[in-house]
């Protein structure tokens, strides 16, 4: 595995978990306002499990370019939540100006 298979990868758990605890915070507006901030961080944990205890799936030999990798893997996590997000909001719209 290399490490363009690893960014969706990270990618993928990190809009899990997020939207695990945004089902179970039951759409608190306070946790919808750090989302993007949780998706780094946990993105970045995600970084450092994998450079540590799954070595050679991040092509680096540097912690720091393993937490950046897996930060940004994170905002794309939530990057794709707006896209579904969005997407799903004209389909409604759409559907609504046919009634």
């Amino acid at each position: 595995m290399n490490s363009i298979t690893v960014i969706p990868a990270i990618a993928a758990v990190v809009y899990t978990i997020i939207d695990i605890v945004k089902t179970a915070c039951g759409g608190d507006e306070k946790f919808k306002r750090f989302v993007p901030l949780i998706s780094a961080v946990l993105g970045a944990i995600c970084g450092v499990v994998s450079f540590y205890f799954i070595p050679g799936v991040i092509d680096t030999g540097n912690l720091l370019v393993a937490i950046i990798i897996g930060a940004s893997s994170g905002l794309s996590a939530t990057g794709l939540n707006q896209t579904v997000k969005q997407l799903t909001k004209k389909n409604e719209e759409d559907d609504d100006d046919e009634v």
